[in-house]
């Protein structure tokens, strides 16, 4: 069977990467798509068992290094699982966050080495990259917000990399946004005073032609 096709979203926390998701999932079934829609970390039993060490607040602080070591070991059990076998028997891939994910909030958030990221993570999963990446850019003031409404609808408390503040997501998305700078594959959209539907309109119309490319 063909080349499947890996679509990532990124973005710093609350700015809307689950519900495009699930919007574009839902569109590609109903055009014929075989698709398999997921997420980071976590989505196998022990790569969950990662997201758990890794976003719980503990009196014990995560060492930086130890972060990026989990995160690149719950992305093995990912991609190795989950995403990898999926693109081989040519279905369309849609995982929030990637590898995108580490450079931004590890390296530009927590000031790491960003060539030592990418090296972990080649360890990690090879030379897998994905084929479209959209960034949702959203100012951190705005997201915030909406995290702390979807914690108080849901009960729960902030995790651990919420608890760093806005100007820790400030770092992170102008991190992403230096990333968007050298990577072509990564498209940014600009989700400040745009509804879900304006946004999501705007992303299945970038999608439709690269998937026809690929496709046809």
């Amino acid at each position: 069977m063909g080349k499947g096709y890996f679509i990532t979203l990124e973005g710093i926390d609350g700015c809307g990467k689950s519900t495009q998701a699930k919007l574009l999932y839902q569109r590609l079934q109903e055009k014929g798509y075989q698709v398999l829609l997921t997420r980071e970390p976590g989505c196998t039993g022990l790569a969950e068992e990662i997201r758990r060490v890794i976003l719980t607040p503990v009196k014990e602080e995560l060492d930086p290094m130890s972060e990026i070591l989990l995160y690149a070991a719950s992305r093995a059990q990912h991609v190795n699982g989950l995403i990898r076998p999926a693109l081989e028997s040519g279905r369309v891939v849609i995982s929030e966050r990637f590898v995108h994910s580490s450079l931004a909030y590890q390296g530009y958030g927590l000031g790491r080495d960003l060539k030592l990221i990418k090296e972990i993570n080649c360890l990690a999963i090879g030379n897998l990259e994905p084929d479209l990446t959209f960034l949702l850019d959203s100012a951190p003031e705005t997201s915030g917000e909406r995290v702390q409404q979807r914690l108080k609808a849901n009960g729960s408390d902030s995790d651990r990399i919420e608890k760093r503040g806005l100007s820790f997501q400030e770092k992170v998305r102008l991190g992403y946004l230096k990333l968007a700078e050298e990577d072509q594959k990564i498209v940014k959209i600009n989700t400040n005073g745009k509804s879900i539907k304006a946004v999501f309109m705007e992303m299945e119309e970038i999608l439709s032609r690269k998937l026809k490319e690929n496709f046809r």
